[in-house]
């Protein structure tokens, strides 16, 4: 090599495979182990800089200052819109790069700097109990799948380089309880995995390409989750094509010796984490690998491949370049007021219209006096949900309906109860906060009601401060406090409207027959009580659908342990919800006209073309969610319910009328057997199509019937069905 010969590495005109293999092959044993720390260390010799994997960006760049919050992920989830969802990861990505860039400048490469992006969560949110299921995209593998997937393309980007590095986790049954999820051993069956836990995680390594994978804590049929060579490499590299870095949870390997009891050392976790396929160790374990190389428990061969793959993501983001499409980035595209917009949009879409006796949307010039109750009223902590960034302008959903409402409403606030301690000791004192709300709801034209939870009460264990088990719910009903002053408000009988701050599902039953509407504003972001006033005034027309089904009541659950799907979500359920999966109000009515089978292309490649007429019919300009779906009616492995297979949201003018196209692949016509495999099995499918499932109550809480037409599972096939 030449004098002023560049080594490969830093050659661009070479393949990044030449560039990755020729700095695997110039580091030393303890530098190729140095690099598998998500706090790897500076390699001077080779120009390498030290950089820590660590960082987060659930809905905004997290835990790293000034960035802009987004809603929580179930508030996006809850928008049903995949274009919107992928313009706030690009925005993430933007933020993301400018905070890098001006980091990088000053010198500074520590946690939660870098542009490996530890999002999104993409578990399946099967219980309302868990306390992490706010950071997720809901209970459906459908809509978890496509939003995970618009997400990570959006961070990704479409450039030579990657934008950022998406990471999706907790790969793959982990969705609580989070007290003892260190120890839990998450049972669940091969039809269950198939059908549920995996579908997500499939789309997004296949279709979005995502750049890494992290573990979890449990293992998964008596396996670590960071231990599981079929699980690791067999199933996720071998036969999903996933050539990215796995990542474990941080902490997870040290669980094999402390917790599961899978082996007896930290070198032997480490040995069992590498020789499975988890490259990088978010923790200490990996500080061992070097004794487990010198005890005989890994080679250099495991230790090379690793190191390669965490050297593959750091080239792909453009590490080893001189210059990137996006180094000009400049820190003003942090935190700026065209993302706060977005921000304001995405929380008006995400919001879920629960009820409306026909009170909504509020004329304001007919409001004098309004009072604003409840704990929730004033907080900015159900902004942020968790994993979030620091917001430099925000709205509460009280300065939200002062500024909205302006100087001629007359604006009562009163908090009426802590959020969830109640003074049983003396009543009196707690009665004094509840009498003072009352008296503010009798001489007021309308109360809004802000009540729930915020991620102090249900979250990751560790981070929530409260009575519930490592930040689970005890159950879905609202605490005691907040109830003493929900009845005493209605008792009132001045009209309620019910602001409802959460990031699951609640049994609210009582607010369903005395409110006069109910507005879910999850943990909304920075914006959401201005997007909040916006759908009361009828600025915008809300337009979320439930990511997650309302339940009743936890009798209605299985054990929270138990990992079955059997009674879950509405695709298993066999009570009657109090609101739906996919449910939600509009101030618009739709017309669907003109459901049919288009086309048909048989095989397993193949899909069923249908189209269906959609038709605003009110006089309010606004969107509509479009819901598909399908259930196979004769086969004895069939999903017992419906599933969803598509939607769009469509935003339609008075009058306006829409003919939407959906492609249904042939996977979603089939079924799961016991081992795990999807098979054609069955004569007939019925597709629906509407704004809503269409199971009883959502049709009794709309008024609408969606339209329904029955397709051949043979023509599909291409030949006679044969069924098991």
């Amino acid at each position: 090599m030449g004098i002023n010969m560049k080594p490969i590495y830093l050659d661009e005109t070479k393949t990044d495979e030449e560039r990755v293999n020729d700095l695997v092959a110039r580091m030393t044993l303890e530098e190729k182990v140095s690099q598998l720390r998500y706090d790897a260390p500076a390699i001077k010799r080779l120009g390498i800089p030290n950089y820590n994997w660590w960082n987060e960006a659930l809905h905004g760049v997290a835990r790293a200052g000034a960035a802009t919050v987004f809603p929580q992920s179930i508030g996006l989830a809850a928008m049903f819109d995949e274009v919107l969802l992928q313009k706030i990861g690009d925005i993430v990505a933007t933020e993301g790069r400018a905070k890098y860039h001006e980091a990088v400048a000053n010198g500074d490469r520590g946690l939660y700097k870098g542009i490996t992006f530890w999002s999104p969560n993409i578990n399946i949110f099967r219980d309302p109990r868990w306390g992490r299921g706010h950071e997720t995209y809901g209970e459906d593998p459908c809509l978890t799948g496509r939003m995970g997937r618009a997400y990570v393309k959006g961070l990704q980007g479409s450039g030579r380089r990657l934008k950022a590095a998406a990471c999706v986790k907790h790969f793959a049954a982990h969705s609580g309880p989070e007290k003892g999820r260190h120890s839990f051993d998450s049972i669940v069956s091969k039809k269950d995995l198939a059908e549920t836990y995996l579908p997500a995680f499939e789309a997004c390594v296949k279709d979005a390409k995502v750049e890494g994978v992290m573990g979890g804590y449990n293992r998964l049929n008596g396996e670590a989750c960071c231990g599981s060579y079929y699980m690791i490499t067999e199933l996720l590299r071998e036969k999903w094509g996933f050539d990215g870095y796995y990542v474990s949870d941080c902490g997870a390997i040290k669980d094999f010796h402390m917790h599961h009891g899978l082996t007896s050392t930290p070198a032997e976790s480490a040995a069992l984490a590498l020789k499975s396929g988890c490259d990088l160790n978010c923790g200490v374990v990996y500080l061992h690998l070097q004794n487990a190389y010198n005890q005989g428990l890994v080679t250099m061969e495991d230790i090379d491949k690793a190191v390669y793959h965490v050297m593959m993501t750091r080239m792909r983001l453009g590490m080893f370049d001189e210059h990137t499409e996006y180094d000009n980035i400049p820190y003003e595209a942090n935190d700026c007021r065209e993302h706060h917009k977005a921000a304001e949009k995405a929380a008006e879409k995400s919001m879920v219209l629960l009820k409306n006796n026909g009170i909504l949307p509020l004329k304001k010039e007919e409001i004098k006096t309004a009072a604003v109750i409840g704990p929730n009223t004033d907080s900015e902590e159900i902004l942020k949900g968790n994993y979030n960034g620091t917001a430099t302008e925000k709205y509460t959903l009280l300065e939200g309906i002062r500024e909205a409402f302006g100087e001629n409403t007359r604006i009562f606030y009163s908090e009426g109860a802590h959020l969830y301690r109640d003074n049983v000791e003396n009543l009196a004192e707690t009665d004094d906060r509840i009498k003072e709300a009352v008296s503010m709801a009798r001489r007021s034209d309308i109360v809004f009601l802000c009540l729930g939870l915020n991620g102090t009460l249900e979250g990751e264990e560790g981070d929530a401060n409260n009575s519930y088990a490592g930040a689970d719910k005890a159950d879905l009903n609202l605490p005691e406090s907040q109830m003493r002053l929900l009845k005493a408000v209605c008792e009132t009988n001045k009209p309620v409207v019910l602001l409802l701050s959460a990031g699951s599902a609640m049994a609210i039953s009582y607010a369903e027959e005395y409110c006069d509407a109910i507005l879910q504003v999850w943990y909304p972001g920075q914006m959401g009580g201005k997007a909040a006033a916006n759908l009361l005034l009828g600025k915008s027309s809300p337009s979320g659908r439930l990511p997650v089904t309302f339940y009743r009541t936890t009798k209605e659950l299985p054990e929270f342990t138990d990992y079955s799907m059997k009674n879950r979500t509405y695709r298993y359920m066999e009570q009657e919800a109090l609101y739906p999966f996919g449910y939600g109000l509009s101030y618009g009515d739709f017309s669907y006209g003109k459901l049919a089978v288009e086309q048909v292309v048989p095989g397993t490649e193949g899909y069923i073309k249908i189209s269906a007429a959609v038709q605003n019919v009110s006089e309010e300009e606004c969107d509509e969610v479009t819901q598909v779906y399908i259930k196979i009616t004769d086969s004895l492995l069939a999903v017992p319910n419906y599933s969803l297979a598509d939607f769009k949201r469509i935003h339609l003018k008075p009058g306006e009328t829409k003919k939407l196209e959906f492609l249904l692949p042939a996977d979603v016509f089939m079924v799961v057997d016991e081992d795990g495999e999807r098979i054609f099995d069955g004569e007939k499918a019925i597709i629906y199509a509407g704004g809503s499932q269409p199971d009883k109550r959502s049709i009794e809480l709309t008024g609408k019937i969606p339209l329904s037409v029955e397709a051949e599972l043979g023509r599909l096939r291409g030949v006679k069905t044969c069924r098991k």
